[in-house]
Formats: structure tokens, sequence, C-alpha cells
């Protein structure tokens, strides 16, 4: 695919990405994720409890519990539990991915990561560079 029209699907899929971090009950972060594989959206995530607990993502003093999933793990996770594969496919999620969600990204066999914010820590972003995983920043999602 052209680097033009590349760039266009780009902005679309992370723009879908940012829709759907608004589904997540999280006040401090709300992150979205959508895995794409030959041009065809095989999974979606965003960042929030597991199945079957409160929609509280934050403790009373405001910290993260530390049991809320992260977006892209949920994607993954979503994968993992279906006939697809990531294999091959790309992730667009709008925050970088931490350390432990980046080792989760390279073992499911996601070649490239699209991304519109980057996280505080890029221990992540490392990870994956050293890995071999194509890395993009977008951060204007205008078409």
């Amino acid at each position: 695919m052209k680097e033009h029209k590349l760039l266009k699907y780009d902005k679309a899929y992370l723009r879908i990405a940012k829709e759907w971090g608004k589904l997540s009950y999280c006040e401090r972060k709300q992150v979205g994720a959508i895995i794409v594989k030959e041009r065809m959206i095989i999974s979606d995530g965003f960042n929030g409890t597991p199945t079957g607990f409160e929609n509280y993502c934050e403790d009373d003093e405001g910290y993260t519990k530390w049991y809320v999933l992260h977006a892209e793990a949920n994607a993954i996770l979503k994968v993992a539990s279906s006939t697809q594969s990531c294999k091959g496919a790309t992730l667009y999620i709008t925050l970088s991915p931490c350390k432990e969600c980046s080792k989760l990204i390279h073992q499911a066999g996601i070649v490239r990561v699209v991304y519109k914010e980057a996280y505080k820590d890029d221990s992540g972003l490392q990870f994956l560079k050293k890995a071999g995983i194509e890395l993009v920043l977008i951060e204007d999602l205008k078409a």
C-alpha cells in the first residue's frame, strides 16, 4: 500500500481506537485499542476491570487498581478466544504500551504498533523496537 494511503488508513483506525477508549469506565485514562489484519478489524479493547467486577478502575485514593486490564491486553485476549490470530497484525492504540503489554504484543505476533500518545515510561516502546516491531506515532488524527 502506498505511504499516503497507508497514513489515511492509520489515522482512521486510530480514530476508531480513540472512540473505543471512550467506552472505558476509568477516570484517569481512557485507552482504546483496535487490532487490524489484512485491512479487517479482528479485535478491539479498552482499559477496564475484568468481566464480573465492578466498573470502577480507581481506588479510594485515585490510584488505578492493580487488576485493571489494559486496552491492548483486552484486545489480544479477545483474539485468543476466537478463531483469529494476531500473527502479522497491526495494533492501533491511543497510548503507547507499557512494558508488560509490550511482551504480550510481541508474543501475539503483532508486527506493527501505531499509537497516538507516548506513555510516560518508554520501556515498552524500547522493548518493541528491540523485538523488531514497527512503531508509528501519529499525533494528528485529522484526515
